[in-house]
């Protein structure tokens, strides 16, 4: 078993809005678009592994919101690979949280970017660096 995370599932409420934002944001910490069928949800990841990462509209037909105090955290391979996404994620619609840098309150070798989606879900890039 390679992840004990099978998927994450955040929410949107424009699919193509999205997919522009995550094509772009995500292809710099190696995730891509997984091919479906027309009118199916957005399915993002890394060689097929998991964990996945969906996009869905609610299902109760609610507007999608993001949680305050959640986000997800994606582990990069470079420091070039964590300021790549946050160009791509503002460059591609996406509102800034933290320019990339070291991120001394979580050790002297955290290097993170974060960025909130056009929805508003907040999302993280991070590498360690000397490691």
């Amino acid at each position: 078993m390679e992840s004990i995370i099978s998927h994450i599932t955040l929410g949107t409420n424009d699919y193509d809005r999205a997919i522009v934002f995550y094509d772009a944001a995500l292809s710099p910490l190696g995730f891509s678009r997984v091919p479906k069928p027309a009118g199916k949800p957005p399915l993002y990841s890394v060689n097929g592994a998991m964990p996945h990462l969906y996009l869905y509209k609610p299902y109760d037909g609610q507007p999608a919101t993001w949680g305050n105090g959640t986000h997800v955290a994606f582990q990069a391979a470079s420091k070039d690979a964590v300021d790549a996404f946050y160009h791509a994620a503002l460059a591609n619609g996406g509102c800034d949280e933290g320019a990339p840098g070291i991120r001394e309150a979580y050790g002297p070798d955290y290097y993170a970017a974060y960025v909130r989606d056009p929805d508003g879900n907040k999302l993280q890039a991070v590498c360690y660096l000397n490691k």
